[in-house]
């Protein structure tokens, strides 16, 4: 019997720190193999966090999103359509606040639509949200007929994207505040119990007096808040609006969540296993560009990471089951 129960628990915690052994491993081979090619060199590896900062703050509440059972498709066309409005408003009126405003408040009200539609009207979450997110690209790509609009505030490109802080990005910065508050929320307050509760077993999760409907319309105006609020943060890197920004992050947000212990059946999740999912895709695509790999190939290791990152998860449910 005590063999037994050492023998799942040795599963259990396996399940549990997956992609910290995966990270180490990968970063030790990449290490070795691409050494002489800069790998290791401070600047690349903070370019790989400055790069992966977006789909780092994005996968925070995505963890919340698949936790409940669900998941959002939008989050990639929300950060290029937030992107878009910020550079208008800050061409017409130069405001920061105004621009984070209008921003934000665009990011709750996908997030609100794609809640309602979810839990209102039963849509199922993947086919509500992939219409929503061709919506939203659409709008991106007509508000000003695909042409950039560039960001001329130098403060706000500091503050959100090029900026540097005692030597630290500020990208990197914004992503451990996003980090330590989800962490907080998903571990230490009531709605992070109800949110693993309902992904869990819903049915049991609204006998025991949980508003099922309400936490998952909150996790997902919480996913279109943070993404975007990633949108700002393209906006301000690349110091101007596009509509082709974020284009394919959801498959990598998904992925990396995926990888870091969260199931997509929900019930399970780990804000910090997110954020070393997303560096260690950050990793893998920082290898294959030194490894001279094409474009082509890059989609095709990135297509069969996600493959795996599910194949991982069901193994993972299984065990559980």
């Amino acid at each position: 019997m005590q063999s037994k129960k050492g023998n799942r628990l040795g599963n259990l915690q396996w399940d549990k720190y997956m992609v910290y052994i995966i990270f180490v491993a990968v970063f030790i081979v990449f290490s070795v193999t691409l050494g002489n090619k800069g790998f290791l060199g401070a600047n690349n590896l903070l370019n790989v966090l400055r790069q992966t900062a977006m789909i780092s703050v994005m996968a925070v509440a995505c963890t919340f999103v698949m936790a409940a059972g669900q998941i959002d498709l939008t989050v990639g066309a929300v950060a290029a359509m937030t992107a878009m409005i910020v550079s208008l408003i800050l061409k017409s009126t130069n405001s920061i606040l105004l621009a984070l405003a209008a921003g934000l408040g665009f990011g709750c009200l996908v997030g609100l639509v794609n809640g309602i539609l979810i839990t209102k009207l039963r849509l199922p979450a993947f086919l509500a949200t992939m219409g929503m997110m061709q919506v939203v690209r659409g709008s991106a790509m007509w508000i000003t007929d695909t042409a950039a609009v560039p960001i001329e505030n130098t403060g706000f490109n500091f503050i959100f994207g090029v900026g540097n802080i005692a030597g630290i990005p500020v990208l990197i910065l914004w992503t451990v505040l996003f980090y330590i508050i989800g962490i907080l929320i998903f571990n230490k307050t009531a709605f992070g119990r109800h949110t693993l509760a309902t992904g869990g077993n819903e049915v049991s999760a609204g006998y025991s007096g949980i508003n099922t409907v309400k936490v998952k319309i909150t996790a997902f105006i919480m996913s279109g808040a943070f993404a975007a609020f990633a949108g700002i943060m393209y906006a301000a890197r690349l110091q101007a609006g596009r509509y082709s920004y974020g284009d394919g992050d959801e498959m990598s947000v998904i992925a990396a969540v995926v990888l870091g212990g969260t199931s997509m059946s929900g019930g399970t999740g780990s804000v910090i296993g997110a954020l070393f999912g997303s560096i260690l895709m950050g990793l893998i695509n920082n290898a294959l560009i030194l490894a001279g790999l094409s474009s082509a190939q890059q989609t095709i290791v990135k297509g069969a990471i996600i493959v795996v990152a599910v194949a991982l998860s069901n193994l993972a449910q299984k065990k559980k089951n």
